[in-house]
């Protein structure tokens, strides 16, 4: 079965072009203006007045975080830690299977719904029970049917060997073109010296995600305890592979980048969580300076991504306190860095409307009230969509995950059952006190 998308604007971050068809079953096979069409009983769909994009990645989610929206707590942090205290602590260590599997089918379905495709995961949970990243994947990729790539945060507050075998073990049962496993842990500040000897005993060569100087109590708790930088000492234990995530790293200096760049590690930006959280914000010019790949995510804090390309936009231009030093450019680098690492790990095609990439394709409807071409694309992506983002239609491997708007009627169904378990989560919240 061959779908032809037709009468589109193609954009994929490279190329545009102004009216033109995409061909496609699992992956692309064909590409080209209109002119060049020729109908041999495709099942066309008509994406006039529309522009065809690249499905959207997030470089840094918490599908954990998903049953906050609405929670009311006792909220009076002063510090980074407070704010982890008196709400994500409580929500992580009071979750089930249940909830993780409910929280993956809402946060799958509402990324789906805003275009996005491909979802890198740091989940965290008091592993009592394990099998938490298999919940995840059971429900984001099986069921909605979008790709992931988990991890469990490895923290001293929990059990740390269920954590390790957790995430062992997904990362050596899970590697297919949908799902595939990196190994997490928290943030230096919850790992002793005997937890990273312990990950550096067993973890081989596979990716660490971690959060790194989120605040700048990470690294004050660190050369308080250990005398070195975070960076630093994640590389004493030898714990930076190759296409680690480093999370945040928003008080990191130039030797740290330098230990980053050294070890193929990248950059996850999470502008918006950053000002909400008020811990600062992202050097990216330092990033830039030591050619170090930065990614995007939002960790967590929405299911919008394009959103939090024009945060990200503007908080850069508020850092550097100038306009012009962040521009269009950089910001088309971070998406197209997203896309190179999800598939280098994924180890597939992605993040091009191009012969031969997988089919995570969307169609979002556009009357542009400007003349639009290739020079300025980028600028009504930025301008006139991304604050409003909603894809009509939303492809994965050529499958469609969203049709006018909606996910299908068993998702819709299940979806519903979500309120009683997050309503079980807030109880338990509660009951804690």
């Amino acid at each position: 079965m061959i779908y032809a998308i037709i009468n589109a604007r193609i954009y994929d971050f490279v190329n545009y072009i102004d009216n033109g068809y995409v061909l496609f079953e699992n992956n692309i096979i064909e590409v080209g203006k209109m002119s060049l069409y020729k109908d041999e009983g495709y099942i066309e769909i008509n994406a006039k007045n529309s522009i065809v994009m690249p499905g959207l990645i997030n470089g840094h989610s918490h599908i954990y975080s998903t049953f906050a929206r609405g929670l009311s707590l006792n909220f009076n942090p002063t510090n980074f830690v407070e704010i982890l205290e008196q709400l994500w602590w409580k929500i992580d260590r009071n979750l089930d299977n249940e909830m993780n599997y409910y929280q993956g089918l809402v946060s799958g379905v509402d990324y789906a719904l805003n275009g996005v495709t491909t979802l890198i995961d740091h989940h965290a949970y008091k592993p009592s029970n394990t099998n938490s990243l298999n919940c995840l994947k059971e429900a984001v990729v099986e069921d909605v049917k979008i790709r992931s790539i988990f991890c469990l945060e490895t923290s001293d507050r929990f059990d740390v060997d269920k954590c390790i075998n957790e995430n062992l073990e997904f990362i050596n049962e899970t590697s297919t073109t949908f799902s595939k496993g990196l190994f997490g842990m928290h943030a230096a500040f919850t790992l002793s010296e005997e937890t990273l000897e312990k990950i550096s005993k067993v973890i081989k060569d596979n990716p660490i995600h971690i959060h790194v100087a989120e605040s700048i109590m990470d690294q004050e708790d660190s050369i308080k305890k250990y005398n070195e930088r975070v960076i630093n000492r994640l590389d004493r234990h030898q714990l930076l592979n190759k296409n680690s995530i480093i999370t945040h790293a928003l008080y990191i200096d130039d030797e740290e980048a330098k230990i980053i760049k050294k070890n193929k590690c990248v950059v996850a930006l999470n502008a918006t969580s950053n000002m909400n959280n008020s811990v600062g914000l992202p050097n990216y010019q330092l990033l830039k300076k030591h050619n170090i790949k930065t990614i995007i995510g939002n960790d967590g804090i929405s299911m919008s991504m394009a959103s939090e390309y024009q945060s990200l936009y503007y908080a850069m231009h508020h850092f550097d306190k100038t306009p012009t030093l962040f521009t269009f450019d950089d910001l088309i680098k971070i998406i197209k860095d997203t896309y190179s690492y999800t598939k280098e790990i994924l180890d597939i095609k992605i993040g091009r409307i191009k012969k031969d990439y997988v089919a995570d394709l969307l169609i979002v409807p556009y009357n542009n009230p400007t003349p639009i071409n290739e020079n300025n694309i980028f600028g009504h992506l930025f301008f006139g969509l991304f604050s409003s983002f909603k894809p009509r239609d939303v492809f994965v491997n050529g499958n469609q995950i969203v049709n006018n708007y909606q996910v299908n009627k068993e998702l819709r169904h299940k979806y519903k059952y979500a309120i009683n378990s997050a309503q079980k989560l807030w109880n338990k919240i509660e009951k804690e006190g």
